[in-house]
């Protein structure tokens, strides 16, 4: 008898009724002694208060199962926990209550992700390679895909040129080829998309593809709506550190869409005031423009 149950989903991430919390200090007396933080490490729970310790409560019972081939989008306004859940899910900072289960090695890709400025990018994309597990040899054979994929090279010969020296969209598109060039079990990408021109997005959304064929998950944090749309089959909404929505793409972003007041406005701020109105017409042309108005040709 034929079996007609459909394929298994591999979960990949399980996050379980996850909270996180910053503590940062202020400014209670001897805040700046070493006596005062052994007392902080030592009595931690007891001294917060009194040593002015404010705890933020980034993410709150956050649970979700994420599968192996998907690609998620986290999206929310500034502030509201996405990039501190990744970190968190890439093991890079501790939960104050819940779990986080992953199958494999998270791979964290951020614009911030560390190289070192005084090496060149050629070193750079060896010790990348070597930080992620790849042999010397197999970042040899795939080093001038990298850099093609980069686009470093395309003004001038800048991939033999110490990272210090270049601008903060070249780092980033460096960063993720480096990174693309393994394939992840799962890749968290934190607003890494944003840095490039639109050639080199359009190149990152199709690796992003690759790598879901390959049985990797992605996660992808960005402002920019229309790349969740073109790279993400699910969305998950983190709001004040809470999930309000998670499910398929067009659903979640036409919510949230009405909550932003439309695409791509989280993150940007007010529109500026109206201009005054043109004076009507038959009015004095002659007439002075007010003290401190500029009056363009």
């Amino acid at each position: 008898m034929a079996d007609n149950t459909p394929a298994e989903r591999v979960p990949t991430v399980v996050v379980d009724g996850v909270d996180i919390v910053y503590r940062v200090n202020g400014t209670g007396a001897g805040r700046g002694s070493a006596t005062a933080a052994l007392n902080r490490i030592l009595r931690r729970k007891k001294s917060e208060k009194a040593s002015g310790v404010r705890r933020v409560h980034a993410v709150k019972n956050v649970s979700f199962v994420a599968y192996r081939g998907e690609a998620i989008g986290l999206i929310g306004t500034n502030g509201s926990g996405k990039s501190t859940l990744l970190k968190a899910v890439a093991g890079l900072l501790p939960v104050e209550n819940g779990r986080i289960h992953t199958d494999g090695q998270p791979s964290l890709l951020g614009v911030n992700a560390a190289l070192m400025n005084d090496l060149t990018g050629e070193r750079n994309v060896y010790l990348g390679g070597l930080a992620m597990g790849m042999s010397r040899a197999q970042i040899k054979e795939r080093y001038q895909d990298i850099v093609d994929f980069s686009g470093i090279n395309d003004k001038g010969d800048f991939i033999t040129l110490p990272m210090r020296t270049y601008s903060s969209g070249m780092s980033a598109r460096l960063r993720f080829s480096i990174a693309a060039a393994k394939d992840h079990d799962v890749l968290l990408v934190d607003e890494a998309l944003a840095t490039g021109d639109r050639s080199f997005q359009k190149r990152s959304e199709e690796r992003i593809r690759e790598l879901r064929k390959h049985a990797g998950t992605v996660f992808l944090v960005s402002h920019s709506n229309k790349s969740i749309r073109d790279t993400c089959d699910r969305v998950l909404w983190l709001e004040r550190g809470e999930l309000r929505m998670d499910g398929p793409t067009e659903e979640v972003l036409k919510e949230y869409e009405k909550f932003t007041g439309g695409p791509d406005k989280a993150a940007k701020p007010k529109a500026a005031p109206k201009a005054a109105p043109k004076p009507a017409a038959g009015a004095d042309s002659d007439a002075k423009a007010a003290p401190g108005t500029k009056v363009s040709a």
